[in-house]
Parts: structure tokens; C-alpha cells; sequence
């Protein structure tokens, strides 16, 4: 089931994300963060944008929320959106519809412009987008160092 996240699933989303921080470079972040961290994050997210929950036997097993592109005004029609599932449920059809679920939201709140970022390498990521339409429209070399290693990450967008 989807649903709108709510600050209680902090605890949740945290197991998800802090394994993606110690063991890959799709999050750029190289400290854990908090269940208090987490929570903050989202309150301050759902006050303009959408936060999304995949919910299984009352388990959250993955989650996407759209946040502010860049802080000034003229930016304010262009959301990124950012999704993790839980390492044992990739590849399960569960991202497809998060992130359906979260155009759908979008659309229906005249965003503008959709931008998804991927560390790469990340096939599936990028097969995501690609499946929902997104263009790949930029692409920068080793802009990151994670594990040891220099990353690209490149960026897609979908105008809506």
C-alpha cells in the first residue's frame, strides 16, 4: 500500500536509507543519520512537497518525497525527486509505483519540471526514469568521492 509518509516512520525509513549511506554511493552522504535527523528532514519536506511510503504488513519497504530543485523563487515549479527501497525489495516493481504514485502527486500540483539524480553507475535507477519518460539532460564527471572511488552522477528530467 502507498501512502503519505508521517514523521513516525523516521525509525523505518532511517533502517532503509542509513545502508545505502554505509554501502553504496546512491546517497552522497557518508555519516548515518538519526531517527531525530530523519524525522526533522521529512517535517521540513511536508510542508511544500510530498513524501511517499510503500507500506507491506505494516513495514515500511520503501519511500520518495520531492523536494525544493534550488531555493530561489523562480525555481519554485521544479521538484527533484529522491527513492529508496529496502535492499531486499529491489526489483519487486515496488519503485515503479512509488514513483508512479508520486508523478501522479505531482502533476496534480502543477509542478512544472521533475528532475531525478543518479549516481552511477545505477541501471536500474536510470531504467526507472527512462520507463516514466525522464530525459537524460546532464551528465558530470566525478563531481563525488565514496568508498574509495570518484563518481558521476548524472541527471534526468521530465517536463510535465
Amino acid at each position: 500500500m502507498i501512502r503519505d509518509g508521517v514523521v513516525e516512520d523516521a525509525a523505518q525509513i532511517v533502517a532503509i536509507y542509513n545502508y545505502y549511506i554505509q554501502n553504496t554511493v546512491a546517497s552522497f552522504e557518508e555519516e548515518e543519520v538519526t531517527v531525530e535527523d530523519m524525522a526533522q528532514r521529512m517535517e521540513n519536506v511536508m510542508v511544500t512537497h510530498p513524501w511517499l511510503v510503500y507500506e507491506m504488513n505494516d513495514q515500511v519497504i520503501g519511500y520518495v518525497y520531492a523536494s525544493s530543485w534550488k531555493a530561489r523563487s523562480a525555481y519554485k515549479h521544479s521538484v527533484e525527486c529522491s527513492m529508496y527501497l529496502d535492499q531486499t525489495q529491489v526489483r519487486r516493481g515496488i519503485g515503479t509505483q512509488l514513483y508512479l504514485a508520486m508523478v501522479e502527486r505531482l502533476k496534480a500540483m502543477n509542478v512544472h519540471c521533475i528532475i531525478g539524480g543518479v549516481a552511477l553507475p545505477n541501471p536500474a535507477s536510470c531504467g526507472l526514469l527512462e520507463k516514466f519518460g525522464f530525459e537524460k539532460v546532464a551528465h558530470f564527471k566525478e563531481v563525488g568521492m565514496k568508498l574509495g572511488k570518484w563518481v558521476d552522477v548524472a541527471y534526468w528530467q521530465q517536463i510535465v
